[in-house]
């Protein structure tokens, strides 16, 4: 008879928050603080907007050198939605990441009709954002690190590297980032348009923040993954 395997809960100060449960109450005896960051619109620059798709979807450093940031906040003035919450949605539509009883198409194509008009790409999900990565690292370093580890979504699988390689490097092939002093965690939901700096300092992430110029919000004790659905239905 085959006894079934079950994997052990992860480690908390290593993974991102579950979901439908307040993001500070997943990381309750952890960290302090939680930081949401958006991942930013890409706007190229000196490199063809027609690359962006994944079987000549360009490198790091192509993007970093020919494109710049454009945040949640431009967009907003640009496309005339109202908050965070529609423009999250909207994304979210876009990726079909939510139930149909909470997306919104209407903001899913306001969402391709302005990137198109503006020659914009839109936020990748899952991920961290390309135009962030080494920005992140170097502030990273600025708190006296020069070791991360880089684990795996399940907690299954990490690897400690020097910040400066993969400062270096092309790719980052996984998304949660933690100090071996298990103070700070960078962490991404595979579903989500956003990244989460964790800390059992909130002095730390204001210095990340102020470092990365980052665009965001601190949880609150009721916060979740999906914070704009949540609080679109309160309205």
């Amino acid at each position: 008879m085959k006894v079934e395997r079950v994997l052990p809960e992860p480690h908390r100060y290593a993974v991102c928050a579950c979901e439908d449960v307040s993001i500070k109450n997943f990381y309750k005896d952890v960290f302090n603080e939680v930081y949401i960051f958006f991942h930013p619109f890409i706007k190229p620059l000196t490199i063809d907007s027609e690359l962006f798709y994944p079987e000549s979807y360009p490198d790091k450093f192509q993007i970093i050198n020919h494109c710049e940031i454009l945040t949640w906040k431009e967009f907003l003035a640009l496309s005339g939605m109202k908050s965070y919450e529609e423009l999250d949605i909207g994304l979210r539509t876009r990726i079909l990441g939510l139930n149909k009883e909470y997306e919104n198409k209407e903001l899913k194509e306001m969402i391709n009709s302005v990137s198109k008009k503006e020659n914009l790409i839109p936020p990748t999900e899952g991920m961290l954002p390309e135009l962030l990565i080494n920005k992140l690292l170097g502030a990273i370093k600025k708190e006296k690190y020069d070791w991360i580890w880089v684990g795996d979504e399940f907690g299954t699988e990490r690897k400690l590297e020097y910040i400066d390689d993969l400062i270096d490097q092309d790719t980052l092939a996984r998304h949660n980032l933690f100090t071996h002093d298990n103070s700070i965690l960078i962490t991404t939901h595979w579903d989500s348009h956003f990244s989460m700096i964790c800390s059992d300092d909130k002095k730390k992430i204001d210095r990340i923040i102020k470092w990365c110029n980052l665009e965001g919000f601190y949880c609150d004790d009721h916060t979740e993954i999906y914070w704009s659905v949540r609080n679109s239905n309160k309205e």
